[in-house]
Order: C-alpha cells, then structure tokens, then sequence
C-alpha cells in the first residue's frame, strides 16, 4: 500500500514537472518567434533608411560625406546572420567613409575654432569630390543588393 501511495506522488510530480518543461518550451517558442519579428521589422527599417539616403545621395539632396558616414554605419547594423564584408563589396564607399569619419560633427565640431572649422570642411569637400564620381557609381549596386535583402 505505501508503494501505490508513493508511486502516485512520483507520478504527480513527474506530470507536475513535464507539464511546467512544456510550458516553458511553448514560452521560448513565443519569445523566438517576437525576437525573429522584432528583427525583421528591424531589417525592414535599416533597408528603407539606406534607400532613402542613396537617392537623396544620387539627387545631391544630401552631402556625400553624411550619406556615405550614414550608410556605412547603417550597413553595419543590419541583423543579418552571416552578412557580407561591406567594405569589399563597396570598396569606394567604405574607403571614402573612413576618409571623412575622422572629421569633427555636431558638439565638437561647434566647439572648433572658426579657422578649423573652415580648415575641416575644404579637407571634406576636397576629400569629396575625389571620391564623388566612384561612390556614386556604387549606390546601384547598394540599391540592387538592398532590394535582395527585401525579398528574404
């Protein structure tokens, strides 16, 4: 009689465990499935941030130095598994962006005296139109290869 009395409390508990194991697993499933959508949307987002600054870039609405600083950076931050190396599939663009990330922006750049500022900003420009005709050439490209990351 103990024996029966102590198998139905291991059977209880045993039931009790495997009904918790269970519900966990359809927890993780739940938040796998919130953290795979949150990182769609994500993707989503860093694609049309990078699509709006490439034709602002190619309609000369934007600097090419802020887009290709922007762009860069946004490039970097996409949620892919296993991304490509940007800087060899955009070579110019990458290049041009370490050229011109070095330059002084928003506090410390209001922070420069005038002349330094002046100094920073023919650098820039002179660092941009050198680089101007071979990064646009690139955008299509960037364009192409962010419409295939929209179709996934």
């Amino acid at each position: 009689m103990m024996w029966i009395g102590l198998a139905a409390i291991g059977l209880i508990i045993i039931l009790a465990l495997g009904f918790y194991a269970g519900r966990l697993l359809f927890q993780l499933k739940e938040q796998n499935k919130r953290q795979q959508l949150a990182r769609e949307r994500r993707t989503a987002t860093i694609i049309e941030s990078i699509q709006v600054i490439v034709k602002a870039m190619q309609q000369q609405q934007c600097e090419l130095s802020e887009g290709a600083i922007r762009i860069c950076n946004l490039l970097e931050a996409l949620p892919l598994s296993s991304p490509p190396d940007y800087s060899t599939q955009y070579p110019k663009l990458y290049e041009f962006f370490h050229k011109v990330s070095g330059f002084a922006i928003l506090e410390a750049r209001a922070k420069l005296p005038k002349s330094e500022r002046m100094r920073q900003d023919v650098a820039r420009e002179q660092i941009e139109s050198e680089y101007e005709n071979a990064v646009l050439k690139e955008l299509p490209a960037l364009q192409s290869y962010c419409a295939t990351l929209e179709l996934n």
